[in-house]
């Protein structure tokens, strides 16, 4: 028996429950438009009405596309101070997918942005 196969099988009772929590930035969807050399992982949308891959996590919105903030961090205290509104409902939870069509409120600039597809078939927001 060689010591490189023995090291790699796991018992079921020692292997992850549930679906998986995390995302790496390869596998992210290319409408995403993550870099590939911003980090190893990205992350990933939770539960909601848009499915995956058709949807863009707030996280990604309010840091990558509309720069309201430098880091994973900040996107979570802007968050928590109930600022940001998805479709008319406030939305604490930071890897919300915010999907086509939708409208994303920011409550102390007053600004309003509706979530749409390019020609290209990336998200535009108009």
């Amino acid at each position: 028996a060689r010591r490189g196969l023995q090291s790699s099988f796991k018992p079921a009772s020692v292997m992850a429950k549930g679906p998986r929590k995390h995302m790496k930035r390869i596998t992210a969807p290319k409408r995403w438009y993550l870099g590939k050399l911003g980090g190893v992982w990205a992350p990933k949308p939770s539960n909601g009405p848009h499915a995956p891959r058709e949807s863009l996590p707030l996280s990604i919105l309010l840091r990558n596309k509309l720069k309201y903030a430098l880091n994973y961090k900040e996107v979570q205290l802007i968050t928590m101070q109930r600022l940001i509104k998805v479709d008319h409902k406030v939305r604490t939870d930071v890897n919300w997918p915010c999907g086509f069509m939708d409208i994303v409120q920011i409550e102390k600039t007053k600004e309003n942005f509706r979530l749409l597809f390019d020609t290209k078939g990336r998200f535009a927001i108009h």
